[in-house]
């Protein structure tokens, strides 16, 4: 929830390496290892401050600075130690994750207890061009039938990673689906150990994501970032998520079309864990999100949210089955206009029906959700509303692209005095 935290995009440790990030906040690390679990983290974290391990980590591997480059010399932090290594980068980390389950199986302190480990590997972010040569070569021959060829629609301002010419835009494709098929790779070499290790079956296995991306969907590459002002198109705020338990009851080749988000994950993974958070827990966290876990297990849930709720910077999006309202606020002088789609007539989101009359109603109703929602679940000083008192994300956010160009500015807030090794790695 952004605006229980303040992170809107990721935090550039490089630009200000003392950023707060998620300081105060409960993170599930601390509720396993409290309830028992060795907990442990290998990869991408991206909530400010990468290189220290966070509370509630016993393992932690992440990055020194920044989570690039893919291949070549590699910077990481190895419980806040720097580690430096070479080589594709997701290899390394699935090593090291390799380590952690290893540790746990031999080391007395830790063999008897279950473990949490996160694992996050980065291949598919830009920039699309360091993929594993012999897998970017599996791909030459393909017909990306699967890109559609769009441009962006007037209703969605500009593009930030517009499509490339055919060449090569070919050679981007290949590229990312060759990072997809590394990230394949890494995970089937743990899949291989747990199930060499008879673990497989009786290990909640979530395989999942942060945010989606457009690869050429309508007309631009990467997020909701790839947009001034920023988009939520559906390739942007959908993530895969799959879930293996056979032990414990999770039903194979289930699907549901249930509404959820990683509030609800988090829920998730605490209920599958047999973690309960004491009522004071509860009530400082005050997450909106509900296991669905009931519904990993075939279960039909007869109470279940029917709308997506969305926060990125100065916008609120809201999703229906039938439509999408997205809620522009004020920042640096400067307000995008605001947009609804009818996503069942319109399911590319091509005309922005937010001004027409006879949308008056429905503006009003999924507004006034959205309202509803962030009265509750809200921190004063670190939602999408308060950006300008707050240090910026990734430097140049599509908020500040915006203002900068619709509007004056407001100065960012004093960066915190940088430390002499930030420009590590």
């Amino acid at each position: 929830m952004p605006s229980q935290h303040g992170i809107q995009d990721f935090l550039n440790d490089k630009q200000f390496p003392n950023n707060p990030g998620v300081s105060g906040q409960t993170l599930i690390s601390e509720l396993l290892h409290d309830a028992g679990y060795y907990t442990g983290l290998v990869g991408k974290w991206h909530c400010g401050d990468d290189r220290t391990p966070h509370p509630g980590f016993d393992s932690w591997f992440g990055y020194w600075v920044n989570q690039y480059p893919h291949e070549g010399v590699q910077n990481f932090s190895d419980q806040g130690k720097l580690d430096v290594e070479n080589g594709q980068q997701s290899p390394l980390l699935t090593n090291h994750a390799l380590d952690f389950l290893h540790k746990h199986r031999t080391d007395p302190e830790t063999s008897q207890k279950p473990y949490f480990l996160y694992i996050s590997y980065v291949d598919t972010h830009n920039p699309h061009n360091q993929a594993p040569p012999e897998l970017v070569q599996l791909y030459t021959d393909a017909t990306f039938k699967d890109f559609p060829d769009e441009e962006l629609p007037a209703c969605h301002g500009k593009a930030n990673n517009p499509k490339l010419p055919p060449a090569r835009e070919r050679h981007r494709q290949a590229e990312y689906y060759a990072a997809a098929t590394s990230v394949d790779r890494e995970v089937g070499r743990i899949l291989d150990d747990l199930a060499a290790n008879g673990e497989q079956d009786n290990t909640f296995i979530m395989y999942t994501g942060d945010h989606g991306l457009n690869a050429g969907h309508h007309g631009i590459w990467e997020k909701g970032a790839g947009t001034t002002p920023q988009n939520f198109f559906e390739e942007s705020i959908r993530v895969a998520c799959t879930v293996s338990w056979p032990n414990g009851g999770v039903k194979p080749n289930g699907v549901s079309e249930d509404f959820v988000n990683h509030c609800d994950t988090w829920a998730t993974v605490l209920d599958a864990a047999g973690v309960k958070p004491d009522k004071a827990s509860i009530a400082k966290i005050n997450s909106p999100g509900v296991s669905y876990l009931p519904q990993l297990l075939g279960e039909t849930a007869t109470k279940w949210k029917d709308a997506q709720i969305v926060e990125y910077g100065n916008a609120r999006m809201i999703r229906t089955t039938k439509y999408k309202l997205i809620v522009r606020y004020p920042y640096g002088g400067a307000v995008a206009p605001s947009e609804l789609y009818d996503i069942v007539a319109d399911p590319r989101e091509t005309v922005n029906l937010y001004d027409e009359p006879n949308s008056a109603a429905v503006v009003a109703e999924l507004t006034d959700r959205l309202n509803n929602f962030f009265a509750k679940y809200s921190i004063p000083g670190k939602t999408g509303l308060d950006l300008d008192k707050q240090i910026p994300a990734n430097g140049n956010p599509p908020w500040v692209q915006y203002a900068n160009e619709h509007g004056p500015q407001p100065a960012p807030p004093s960066a915190p005095a940088a430390d002499a090794n930030a420009a590590a790695g």
